[in-house]
């Protein structure tokens, strides 16, 4: 069986046109299980993705290698909330009043025992792009190359191969400040031509791309991007998630981001900035549904 009829396919396909992020938590004293066999006999991994935090492995008395629950970065140079959770549910769709009626559905099945502390919508921007306008996840890898990238290997053992943990951070854009800067100012942010997407070789060192070159890592930190804008009233931003066998390239990353590194920040700092920041582990699938064998469900 290849690794990717294992995981969830939501993970592998490309960002949908809506999409709806529900974080939430466990009720002291409530046992989970029920619940989560029900969630796992109708959630599919593709229109519905499933992700466990790791205070809900625990309470479930199994561990998930790799997984932990994000506590920031030390010596970082800018704010980095942690907001850990208990199950993480990204639905993915096409019709945002379908979405809705999915996440109410899925409230109500898990309010037995979950808490839904925060629902944001998502959508794709003019083909992928970030609400500034710039393409996001231009390095990511693509088909087979993204399997071992997103995914525990076979190596992993039984019920866990085809899995994978996921960062998410939803960042808030503060647009004014951003739609103030000159043009080049924005290239220079970022470290691409806005139009063109090319990267920019005078770009300064502070530019993202230059702070989060994939490759330049030892050992490469590459990671499998599925971030979606996100918008209320007149705020938005980017409900950042970064798949991957472990948490390590992710780490590595902000780390670089957040000058905890060599003391220089990433230039997005200066118009954005995280507002949430947490880890789960996503079970792969058997038969189509969500897989929690390795938890002992």
């Amino acid at each position: 069986m290849s690794l990717a009829s294992l995981a969830q396919a939501g993970i592998l396909e490309t960002i949908p046109p809506h999409a709806r992020y529900l974080t939430c938590q466990l009720r002291v004293g409530a046992d989970p299980r029920t619940v989560l066999r029900r969630l796992a006999s109708q959630a599919d991994g593709a229109s519905t993705v499933v992700g466990l935090g790791a205070s809900l492995v625990g309470e479930l008395g199994a561990a998930v290698p790799g997984l932990r629950s994000f506590r920031g970065i030390d010596d970082a140079r800018i704010k980095l909330p942690a907001t850990p959770a208990d199950l993480w549910l990204w639905l993915r769709g096409t019709d945002r009043g379908e979405l809705l009626m999915r996440s109410r559905h899925l409230e109500a099945l898990i309010a037995p025992t979950f808490d839904v502390q925060e629902i944001t919508d998502a959508f794709n921007h003019n083909g992928g792009r970030d609400l500034t306008g710039y393409e996001d996840g231009t390095e990511n890898p693509e088909g087979d190359e993204a399997l071992p990238v997103a995914l525990m290997p076979e190596s992993a053992g039984p019920h866990l191969a085809g899995s994978s943990l996921v960062a998410v951070q939803r960042w808030h854009h503060h647009m004014s400040r951003f739609e103030a800067m000159p043009r080049g100012q924005q290239d220079h942010t970022i470290g691409r031509e806005l139009e063109s997407n090319e990267e920019l070789d005078e770009a300064p060192d502070s530019a993202h791309v230059k702070r989060t070159a994939q490759e330049s890592f030892d050992p490469e930190a590459f990671i499998l991007r599925r971030s979606m804008p996100w918008a209320e009233g007149n705020e938005g931003g980017l409900v950042f998630t970064a798949f991957g066998h472990s948490l390590d390239a992710f780490e590595a990353l902000l780390r670089r981001m957040s000058g905890a590194e060599d003391g220089i920040t990433d230039a997005l700092f200066t118009f954005t900035e995280p507002v949430s920041g947490s880890y789960y582990w996503c079970p792969p699938v058997h038969e189509g549904l969500i897989d929690l064998r390795a938890v002992g469900l």
